[in-house]
């Protein structure tokens, strides 16, 4: 399996409406922080997630976080 790359050490602060996501795990999606399928051969999967009713989240975007797929603040100590 291939490495995640950083694709920003900042988290994407989004409102998002209710609905599925798929959160880009591997950082190579070039509509980030969402998947686009540029994984694809790399090893890593996108992270689905869910939200019951539209509000404001913190998406990481270091790819490092340890609350996939919310940002945890690691990007600061990168």
């Amino acid at each position: 399996m291939e490495k995640s790359i950083i694709a920003a050490k900042e988290p994407a602060v989004l409102t998002l409406d209710s609905g599925t996501y798929y959160w880009c795990r591997c950082g190579r999606s070039k509509s980030q922080p969402f998947c686009d399928g540029s994984h694809k051969g790399t090893g890593i999967t996108p992270v689905e997630f869910s939200i019951t009713e539209k509000q404001e989240v913190a998406l990481c975007q270091c790819k490092q976080t340890g609350t996939q797929p919310y940002c945890d603040g690691t990007h600061e100590t990168l």
